[in-house]
């Protein structure tokens, strides 16, 4: 009886002890364990990371959509629109260089810098150093100033983008008015003059003009065509006050075709001042093609001695 006890107890040992060493070797890894545990993780990373991404694309695009854009309605000017918006007029035309400033057209949209940057960047940029010939006012009947500065262009390059600022001092050198004036044409080609014009109502007879150059730039490859003139003259009234202008403008046959021609006539009296400009606009010129042109400037000062032409062939 005693041995069939111990038979049993030390086969139940046994048993015991095999069942013990089969669930030890079959519980799972730890790598198992880690296989499992890095798909979690590996997803989350990207969610997290992509987050300062998003903040970034919204951030860069933040800049683009303080520019505004502006269409031009019935009476606008580009002093007007800059006063509208509070930006610098140098500003408001770099940030348009293909819009000329005197001929705004209705409809015709203006790109508006944001009014911090441009602050900034008006200050900027220097212009070419070309000088300021003349600068003198004339009064008008209706008690304004027509006022002119005539720029000359002693670089051998094309130049656009030419503004003044004309400030009217009084009897006691304080400043009562000022304008940023225009060329007639958007370039001004080498070794050659022409005129800013700007008019100011209600202003006293007496004022005295001073003129600054803001800007002047030299002209883009390709901005204007090798437009040529012929058989210019002008033609002064009996009272010395209008000249009819007439000639033809021509393109050499090698170049491209213009989509617009201008032609502007400057009046100097006897004493080589300025005292009125004009500018035609033609259509566009086929190379190896004239156009004629026909129209009358006048003037705002004394009478007319002289008559002088400049154009401009856009593609």
């Amino acid at each position: 009886m005693t041995v069939t006890f111990r038979f049993y107890y030390n086969h139940l040992m046994r048993k015991l002890l095999l069942l013990s060493i089969f669930f030890c070797a079959c519980a799972p890894s730890p790598a198992q364990t880690t296989d499992v545990s890095l798909a979690p993780y590996l997803t989350a990373t990207p969610a997290a990371s992509s987050t300062p991404n998003v903040l970034t694309i919204i951030e860069t695009a933040q800049p683009t959509s303080t520019q505004q854009v502006y269409m031009i309605e019935s009476g606008d000017t580009i002093s007007e629109i800059a006063e509208k918006f509070r930006i610098p007029q140098a500003a408001l035309i770099a940030a348009n260089p293909d819009v000329n400033p005197n001929t705004l057209t209705i409809g015709q949209t203006l790109f508006i810098p944001d009014p911090s940057a441009a602050l900034a960047a008006a200050s900027t940029p220097t212009p070419l150093p070309i000088p300021i010939t003349q600068t003198a006012c004339h009064p008008t009947t209706d008690s304004g100033l027509w006022c002119f500065a005539l720029i000359q262009n002693t670089t051998p390059d094309i130049l656009e983008n030419v503004s003044v600022q004309i400030n009217l001092f009084d009897e006691n050198d304080q400043v009562i008015a000022s304008q940023v004036a225009f060329l007639p044409l958007d370039m001004l080609s080498p070794n050659t003059s022409l005129p800013v014009f700007v008019f100011f109502p209600n202003m006293p007879a007496t004022a005295k003009p001073q003129a600054q150059l803001l800007s002047a730039m030299q002209a883009g490859t390709g901005h204007y065509l090798p437009a040529t003139l012929h058989n210019t003259s002008a033609q002064v009234d009996w009272d010395g006050k209008t000249a009819q202008a007439s000639g033809q403008v021509s393109l050499p046959v090698e170049s491209s075709a213009a989509t617009q021609v201008w032609v502007a006539a400057v009046a100097y009296d006897k004493n080589g001042t300025v005292v009125g400009v004009r500018r035609w606009q033609g259509g566009g010129l086929q190379p190896g093609g004239s156009l004629s042109f026909d129209f009358s400037v006048a003037s705002v000062g004394g009478d007319i001695e002289t008559v002088e032409f400049s154009v401009q062939a856009s593609p």
